[in-house]
Formats: C-alpha cells, sequence, structure tokens
C-alpha cells in the first residue's frame, strides 16, 4: 500500500507535518468507512434473516426452528464463530427494526460498532417504547455532535441514567435476574494457563477479593518471596480445593492428551495436544511438558495408555460401528481426530455431540469416515432445510464438504495429528514400529537403550501397539498416542512405567516381574525410560 504524501520516503525518513496530518485525516475517514460496512453487513444480515424465515414458514416449519441455520451462514460469511454468528444476527435485528438512530450513526460513520452494540445491550430489559426513547435521546440527530465527543464509560452511565428513570422497576428486575446467574467458568489462556473466572455479585466479590489482598499482603510481608498476584493465586486454589498452604499444586487433575510416540518414548520434539477432555478446551504443549505430564502420571499408577492407528498421511484408520449412535470407543476417536474442537469452520467450541455427516437416516453409516463432532449448534444448523454435507478427502486427510442453502461451499478439515516417528532405515509408508509382517505388533517387550535414543537413524526398539492387536495383514499404518492421566507435583527423574486402565487397578503390594516375566506379560510390557530433566 502506497502511502499518500509519502510515495519516495522509505522507512526512518522524514515526513513533513502536513502529511502526518493527512494520514491522521485518512485514519479517521477510515474508522467512518469501517462504520458504515458494519452498518450494511447489519442490513444484509437482517434481510437474509427475514428472507430465510419467510421461506420456511411457506415449508410449514415449526416457528421456534425458524432460521437457526443463518447464524451459521453469518458466522462463516463474517469469518467467526457460529455463536459471534448468532450475536451479529441478534444484535443487527435491533439496530435495524428497533433503534434506527442508533444505526443511522453507526451508518454514517458517528458511532463505532461496539459502542452501538453497548446501547442494545444496557436497553435488553427495557420496553420498545423506553428504548426507542433512550434511542432518541443519545443517538437522535440533535445529539450526534455530543455522542461523538462523548467517552464509552460516560456513555454507559448515561444510559443507565435514562433508564433508571423511564423503568426504575426493570432496572430493579434485571439487577435480581443477575444474581441468579452467577456461576464459575473456566477457559484457555495463553502458554499453558487458564482463566477460572466467577461471576458474582459486587458485594460478595469485592469482600472475597479484599481478603484474598489482605492475606497476600500479610504473607509478604514475612517474607514470602512469591508476588501478591501469585499468593492470591495459589491460596484462592488452596481454599477452593481444601489443600493446606503451599501445597497448591497437589491437586490431581485428568488431562487427555494426545501425543506422538516419537514425543513420548524417543525424546522427540514434536509437540502435543490437551484435547477436549479438560475443561479447559484445547491447547498445543511442547513435547517436554507432554512428557512430564505422562511422567508425573505413571509414577503415581494414575495413567493408561492407549494407542490410535494413523495412515501416513496422517488419517484415522476407519471404524466401523451396527450401532445408530455412535459407541463411546468412536465416539472418542471422533474427539481425537478433531482435537476436540468443533469441525464446523472458524467454530472454536468443544465437541458435545457425535454426528453423522450423511445423516443415518439416509443411509449414512456409523463410521468413523462418516463421522465428526460437532457443538450442539452446529449440530442443529446442519439439520435445517437446504443444508448438506458429505465427506471428501484434502491432503490425504479426513475432510467435510458443507453447502448452505445458499450454496456457498465450506470446506473442514481434521487437523494434522502429532507426527509419528519416522526414520530413514524404514519406508515411508511403514511406521518404524511397525512389524512388517503379520499382525503381532505387540508379542514381545523392547526397552529402547540410549544409543537408540540418541541416533534416530536406527529404528527404535519399542512396539506402539501397548495391549492392543497390531494391523491386519498387508496394512502398515503408523501410529500415535493418546494418553489419559492425572497430573501431579512436579518431580525429578522419573521412571515411566505403564499402569492398567482405571477399572483394572493396581495391587498396591505387586511386586515388581523380572525381564523374563515381563516378555511373557505382553498387554501390559514393562517400558521403563528415564524423563530428562
Amino acid at each position: 500500500m502506497i502511502l499518500p504524501g509519502a510515495t519516495d520516503t522509505g522507512p526512518g525518513a522524514l515526513v513533513s507535518g502536513a502529511v502526518q496530518t493527512e494520514w491522521v485525516d485518512l485514519l479517521g475517514e477510515l474508522e467512518a468507512v469501517k462504520n458504515t460496512v458494519t452498518a450494511t453487513q447489519a442490513r444484509l444480515t437482517v434481510a437474509l434473516d427475514e428472507a430465510t424465515r419467510a421461506e420456511e414458514a411457506r415449508q410449514s416449519i415449526r416457528s421456534e426452528r425458524r432460521g437457526r441455520g443463518v447464524p451459521n451462514q453469518v458466522g462463516a460469511a463474517l469469518r467467526v464463530s457460529p455463536h459471534a454468528g448468532a450475536g451479529f444476527v441478534g444484535t443487527s435485528r435491533v439496530w435495524v427494526t428497533q433503534m434506527p438512530h442508533t444505526f443511522n450513526a453507526l451508518r454514517s460513520g458517528v458511532l463505532s460498532s461496539w459502542r452501538a452494540t453497548l446501547l442494545v445491550r444496557e436497553t435488553s430489559h427495557l420496553s420498545l417504547e423506553h428504548r426507542g426513547l433512550i434511542d432518541e435521546e443519545i443517538c437522535g440527530p440533535a445529539h450526534l455532535a455530543e455522542l461523538a465527543r462523548m467517552g464509552t464509560r460516560r456513555l454507559i452511565a448515561r444510559i443507565k441514567e435514562l433508564a433508571a428513570q423511564l423503568d426504575v422497576h426493570a432496572c430493579v428486575k434485571r439487577n435480581a435476574k443477575a444474581v441468579t446467574e452467577r456461576r464459575v467458568s473456566v477457559r484457555p489462556a495463553p502458554d499453558l494457563m487458564v482463566y477460572l473466572t466467577a461471576l458474582v455479585p459486587m458485594a460478595e466479590g469485592v469482600q472475597a477479593y479484599a481478603q484474598l489482598k489482605a492475606h497476600a499482603d500479610a504473607v509478604k510481608a514475612a517474607g514470602d518471596e512469591r508476588s501478591a498476584g501469585q499468593i492470591m493465586a495459589d491460596t484462592l486454589i488452596e481454599r477452593t480445593t481444601g489443600r493446606e498452604s503451599g501445597h497448591a499444586q497437589d491437586v490431581p487433575v485428568t488431562i487427555n492428551l494426545l501425543v506422538s510416540d516419537d514425543t513420548l518414548l524417543a525424546n522427540g520434539d514434536q509437540p502435543a495436544v490437551v484435547v477436549e477432555g479438560a475443561p479447559a478446551g484445547v491447547g498445543v504443549v511442547p513435547a517436554p511438558v507432554a512428557r512430564h505430564l505422562a511422567a508425573h502420571a505413571i509414577d503415581t499408577d494414575t495413567a493408561w495408555l492407549r494407542s490410535i492407528y494413523v495412515n501416513p498421511h496422517g488419517r484415522l484408520l476407519a471404524t466401523t460401528s451396527t450401532s445408530r449412535f455412535h459407541p463411546q470407543g468412536l465416539a472418542s476417536l471422533l474427539r481425537a481426530r478433531e482435537q476436540g474442537i468443533c469441525a464446523s469452520p472458524w467454530c472454536d467450541a468443544p465437541i458435545r455431540h457425535t454426528d453423522h455427516v450423511t445423516p443415518h437416516t439416509e443411509g449414512g453409516p456409523t463410521s468413523l469416515d462418516n463421522g465428526q463432532g460437532l457443538c450442539a449448534r452446529c449440530n442443529h444448523a446442519k439439520q435445517a432445510p437446504g443444508w448438506s454435507q458429505k465427506t471428501t478427502q484434502l491432503h490425504g486427510r479426513h475432510a467435510v464438504e458443507t453447502i448452505t442453502p445458499t450454496g456457498h461451499t465450506y470446506v473442514s478439515i481434521a487437523p494434522a495429528p502429532p507426527t509419528p516417528a519416522r526414520t530413514s532405515a524404514t519406508d515411508p509408508g511403514q511406521h518404524p514400529s511397525a512389524p512388517k509382517n503379520g499382525p503381532a505388533a505387540n508379542e514381545t517387550d523392547h526397552t529402547p537403550s540410549p544409543a537408540a535414543v540418541r541416533d534416530r537413524t536406527t529404528t527404535p526398539a519399542w512396539t506402539p501397539a501397548v495391549g492392543m492387536t497390531g494391523p491386519a495383514p498387508g496394512h502398515t499404518p503408523r501410529s500415535r498416542y493418546q494418553i489419559g492421566c492425572h497430573t501431579t507435583p512436579t518431580h525429578g527423574t522419573i521412571a515411566y512405567r505403564p499402569s492398567p486402565p482405571p477399572h483394572q487397578p493396581r495391587p498396591a503390594n505387586r511386586p515388581s516381574r523380572s525381564p523374563a516375566q515381563a516378555r511373557t506379560r505382553s498387554r501390559h510390557p514393562d517400558l521403563s525410560w528415564t524423563h530428562p530433566t
């Protein structure tokens, strides 16, 4: 992009004040254009919603089911999640049909989309008449100049002031309703952290924060080297979980970890994935962190391991079932393939439903290839009239092609799984750990030597199919692992030893087996190695 008035300047060159003034003017004009574009999108969204509902009414579809596919269409067009698309549909309808002055201010560029959304949110509890009065009082033609100078916090205060004057009972009812919506939620944060959020009444929230702050100040004054924020966070966890002071990290947490054999067993650097089984959702974790999670869990006999076979393109091997619904094992494979995230494009919601791509009523099989993991909204939206889906492949991986009622096509592809181990001594289509002849993938137990771990050109000496049968004759799948485990506090050097699944508890006094005995028990071989510190 060529900057106006500075076509001949390079990086760091001097620019005159007149040119800089022109740039600032252009920034303001572009902001106004952006607001106008948002208003145009809102009008198109309302028109699409109305047309869709009218067509579905003609088809005698029940009123509560009309238009349920529109948020997904809008979200796909705007490249946002269906949840965000639904929010934009609802807000746009209020702008266009109930708050004309707000819509005109947005269309003229005076009002930003966020401030226009605040006007909708802060008047949601009022009647249409009172909402219209506030709309005219704040965004009417006589108040546009004042609106342009008003800050966001002052705007919210002004809306609340007018609402209290017009209908104080509605404001009281809104506050009472807000108390009933108190809750605790958790969502992912960067760098393997989570936001543990409590929505509580103001008085209780301020009181809890004040007590945590006072405790942190007292501990800090006693010489604790942690920051006040760290002390408050640790104290919150300790008091919530009933742990003693200084033991906030001792809380066990169930984690479903998707990791390649190379990372788990051979000190590889391929990242792992925390799949949807954790409340925090999905996240990529570095290889050392994945090994620490597995090590701590295996050290305390709270981990179980299962292998999942994929072909050389990273596609899970097909699995079928005669059941109408996806069995638990098949549903777990679907979640592992999608890594816990809804398969719809741009949807970041966790998987809640296992769905047939081609519906079961149309002859679609209950299989891995015809299955997908969806959130509840996306699963319901695809059942609206005019929607169709079919399975396909893209770059060798499972993909689903979705056609909306307007004829637009969107393709979602399953994420790439962790890369299995591959060495130069093996064929690219053959997993280095897979047997070359026959299905006996777990008949022997091997422990990788330090030299084999260091030398990646040598076939690793472990067997990936721990406790499972190998591939069928003629098939050469590769494998990756899914581990369910509990985390415990950080240890030093830890011996990795697989433990049986939860329904097969290990006796506390069971003696250790000799290497000869271990080789005779192929279901739970003793894969021992040292975790690097």
